[in-house]
């Protein structure tokens, strides 16, 4: 976005292959099949390349790496350096969230967060979404906003930093309880229930870690919990459906970016033995139509007995509302 804006833009990646296959490509990312990059983009694997003497820096970095990147990059970053981090998670080594690592690694930059609910798959379409630009420093988040709006990408702007990461942090979770509803087959109504409060426990840990409640029922929180939970762009979710569908934590790793089916219910019995029967029938993911969404249909003949005894009762447990 920034490079078809006209703005001088160098992409970075640890791995140098990567850096030479896009290069030599002329943009094309494997990762999104007939997207091309624009061309006024220069490729490196050379992290002062990539950060020395840059006036804003987005890091999308795997959260487990976000310190060490950083580390590596301060002796290149200038002062007063914007840094925009759009990774999802907290350190995994001092529990911060990924902004305040950051600042610990790099005190002159100026730290900001970018969230909420985009799929890329859907934003290299230049399909309608909105995210929101975290930082204390309401300048700072207008220069983000400024940065990256056009008529399809809107920007709103926050100054609650740690709101906003906790809520793109910990949808995740729901996200991989949604998927594992999924693949039971539940139904929706189960999993309206999960989301819903889901999101009340993540407000309620954001509350007593000092963020504002407004901002979970934004785009960082509820918004981006939404997609999360119900495309199947979603990583997590893919890897839940896996997992309810029977698949160990690993297999639902390897396996997740091979989706081929979700369950859905037929019917349910009341077994002679207290138990509970789900009868299912597995759905495949149809051809793309005009705007490359891929929606289920039946499989024929795929009918199946899940027994789901143990799930209802958990699920049938009082809680507090």
């Amino acid at each position: 976005i920034a490079a078809e804006k006209g703005n001088d833009v160098t992409l970075w990646s640890y791995f140098k292959e990567e850096s030479e296959d896009l290069k030599n490509s002329g943009g094309k990312v494997k990762n999104l099949p007939g997207f091309v990059l624009p061309e006024n983009i220069t490729y490196t694997s050379d992290l002062e390349v990539a950060s020395k003497d840059k006036d804003l820096i987005v890091m999308v970095t795997p959260s487990q790496a976000i310190g060490k990147t950083a580390q590596a990059m301060s002796k290149f970053v200038k002062e007063g350096t914007i840094i925009v981090c759009a990774s999802k998670g907290f350190d995994g080594e001092t529990q911060k969230t990924l902004t305040e690592t950051i600042e610990d690694k790099i005190p002159r930059a100026k730290v900001a967060a970018l969230s909420g609910p985009s799929h890329a798959e859907e934003v290299a379409k230049h399909m309608p979404t909105t995210l929101v630009a975290a930082s204390k420093d309401r300048q700072v988040a207008e220069i983000i906003q400024e940065l990256f709006m056009t008529e399809y990408l809107r920007i709103y702007t926050n100054d609650d930093v740690l709101g906003v990461e906790i809520g793109g942090a910990l949808k995740n979770i729901i996200a991989l309880c949604a998927g594992i509803s999924d693949g039971l087959g539940l139904g929706d109504n189960a999993k309206a229930a999960l989301m819903t409060r889901g999101m009340a426990e993540i407000a309620r840990l954001g509350i007593k870690m000092g963020a504002k409640l407004s901002t979970f029922s934004g785009l960082s929180g509820m918004g981006d919990l939404i997609v999360t939970c119900t495309s199947m762009h979603s990583r997590n979710r893919r890897a839940g459906i896996l997992i309810g569908q029977g698949k160990t934590m690993e297999e639902a790793m390897e396996e997740g970016v091979k989706f081929e089916f979700l369950t859905a219910p037929l019917s349910l019995k009341k077994n002679e033995d207290g138990t509970l029967s789900l009868f299912c029938q597995k759905m495949a993911l149809g051809e793309a139509d005009a705007s490359g969404r891929r929606s289920p249909v039946p499989v024929p003949g795929s009918d199946f007995e899940m027994k789901v005894d143990t799930v209802i009762a958990a699920i049938g447990q009082k809680t507090s509302a």
